[in-house]
């Protein structure tokens, strides 16, 4: 079954499912057919809605506005930690990077300067670093948050395949966070460089940042954006929204060589809130 599931993903047309999934999940009208797929959706998934801004599901505009919806205040409590959850979700993998390599799942790894789009100038900040990629379900809390504080340096989409980003793929297609579609953001922060990663996957309709709006999709070609000499510079606070999906993914954070002490909680398998301690700076 599991081969099955991969063989499908190779054989649809992945970016057009993707975007004509993307513009479903827009669409206002008829109200009650999107009310309809909303309801189904909270029920299948068991998605807490006590915890959203606005509890009604009825009342988001179409099914993009309940997916990114806000939680109420007070729902997401920052811990007192030098490094916070960025999502909810569950640890994929967390752990050094080795030979300029990140773990994927038992027997695959994918290269770092590939994920950060082939620039190895900036690749070299994180060598022999560390990472932990983290997986949004569909049942999550799909906005992002700075896991701590930072200033933007740069920005990178790089077009790519939009593999489903679950366990199952993991263990099957190689190379997979470095293949698919990401937005590649590099921040300064006060644990050295941090390159915050969101991937984009099968039927995953956009990506968006606070700074710039909705990023990908659109241009077919890498394109990095500068924002070191900006008149206004991109500064977020711990526990501040960076960025949001639209229909979930992967965050992975990658930081530089004896930078961080990661929390014993930070393994394969653990489930995480946004806000929640990830880690220490180290020496801090």
């Amino acid at each position: 079954m599991d081969d099955f599931f991969i063989f499908l993903q190779h054989l649809v047309p992945q970016h057009l499912l993707s975007r004509f999934t993307g513009w479903l999940a827009s669409l206002e009208h008829p109200v009650w057919l999107k009310n309809w797929v909303i309801g189904r959706f909270v029920s299948h998934f068991k998605v807490d809605m006590s915890e959203a801004g606005e509890p009604d599901y009825r009342r988001y505009a179409n099914f993009n506005a309940f997916f990114t919806r806000a939680l109420r205040e007070g729902a997401r409590p920052l811990a007192a930690a030098d490094v916070v959850s960025p999502a909810d979700g569950v640890v994929s993998q967390a752990g050094e990077i080795v030979g300029g390599r990140m773990l994927q799942a038992k027997g695959h790894t994918f290269s770092l300067i590939e994920l950060l789009g082939g620039d190895p100038e900036r690749a070299a900040d994180y060598a022999d670093g560390s990472f932990a990629t983290i997986y949004l379900s569909p049942r999550d809390y799909h906005r992002v948050h700075m896991p701590i504080d930072g200033e933007l340096v740069c920005s990178t989409y790089v077009p790519g395949d939009l593999f489903s980003v679950n366990g199952t793929t993991a263990t099957h297609v190689d190379n997979l966070f470095a293949r698919n579609e990401r937005l590649v953001c590099h921040f300064d922060t006060p644990a050295g460089p941090m390159a915050m990663v969101l991937v984009g996957a099968m039927i995953v309709a956009g990506i968006e940042t606070v700074w710039a709006g909705q990023v990908a999709p659109p241009p077919a070609l890498p394109t990095t954006r500068d924002y070191r000499h900006s008149p206004a510079p991109v500064r977020l606070a711990r526990g501040e929204e960076m960025g949001r999906f639209m229909l979930g993914s992967t965050v992975i954070l990658v930081f530089g060589r004896n930078a961080l002490d990661w929390l014993p909680e930070c393994t394969a398998g653990a489930s995480l809130r946004q806000g929640e301690a990830l880690a220490a700076i180290a020496n801090g």
